[in-house]
């Protein structure tokens, strides 16, 4: 009988070895507390040494939105439409808790070495606890666009509501874009180098500074390939609940749930394949 035989027939496990999936996503919810509170507590301590504190996580996207909307706003003169500052700032607002759920969940694992290689735990709790930091981030940039959409002649309707099953969406999809990002630069660090440029080319493409329909519309066939951009989709539905506009495809509901689900899947599988390597690559 071999070591490892022996050590079977003992009962004794391999220390780090990778759990059944369904005995991990069970240690995983067992620590949900662990992994609130990791989120709280990171984004307070990414505020507090500022002397406006927590209003920065308001004062920086509404920063963006100006600065963005001015130079973009310039340059598109007309062709920007007359709802164009209102299609800004809720896309810059949206387009920041993903571009933060890659860039913090790509270094959830590389960045806690020392935990990692010091407590046994699941490691799906990193890149979970930085998706939910950078939703508990948009939260108040949220609240801003309830005060300041009516001030831009949206006023506050029923479809409002919709926001919050398209942030449960948006939440899932970017939990599940953190995890295949957090694997990757276990494998490979230098993507950390890659993900500032992968996430600027996605702001400039995604529809956040412009209306899509506007500036193709000599290109009907550009419109319907952005009707299946995941983001472009997310962004439209917060501007049809917030505003009102029109979407382009009456599947923008469907399309944008199948990728929010299968994202999540297929990051939660890809991360946990992976589980042994963390702390030891």
């Amino acid at each position: 009988m071999s070591l490892a035989e022996l050590a079977a027939h003992s009962g004794l496990h391999r220390v780090g070895a990778r759990p059944r999936f369904w005995s991990y996503l069970k240690q995983t919810w067992e620590r949900r507390d662990f992994i609130v509170t990791m989120a709280e507590y990171r984004l307070r301590a990414s505020v507090e040494g500022n002397r406006l504190g927590v209003l920065w996580l308001v004062l920086q996207p509404a920063i963006n939105a100006a600065i963005y909307g001015a130079i973009f706003g310039m340059l598109q003169q007309d062709r920007g439409g007359p709802d164009f500052a209102q299609r800004v700032v809720i896309g810059v607002f949206l387009f920041q808790f993903f571009s933060n759920s890659l860039s913090k969940g790509a270094k959830s694992i590389t960045g806690n070495q020392s935990l990692v290689q010091s407590l046994a735990f699941p490691r799906l709790t990193l890149p979970l606890a930085e998706t939910i930091q950078n939703f508990l981030a948009l939260l108040p940039s949220m609240a801003l666009l309830v005060v300041v959409l009516p001030i831009m002649g949206h006023p506050p309707t029923w479809s409002w509501l919709l926001m919050i099953p398209i942030l449960v969406l948006f939440s899932l999809f970017n939990a599940g874009v953190a995890m295949i990002a957090a694997r990757l630069t276990v494998h490979v660090r230098d993507l950390t180098q890659l993900l500032p440029y992968i996430s600027r080319i996605l702001f400039y493409t995604s529809g956040v500074l412009f209306d899509v329909s506007r500036i193709f519309k000599t290109y009907p066939w550009v419109v319907r390939l952005f009707d299946f951009h995941p983001i472009y989709q997310v962004l439209q539905l917060a501007r049809h609940s917030l505003m009102g506009i029109e979407l382009t495809s009456t599947m923008y509901w469907a399309w944008f749930s199948i990728w929010a689900v299968a994202t999540f899947v297929v990051g939660l599988l890809f991360f946990w394949v992976a589980e042994e390597r963390y702390g030891r690559d």
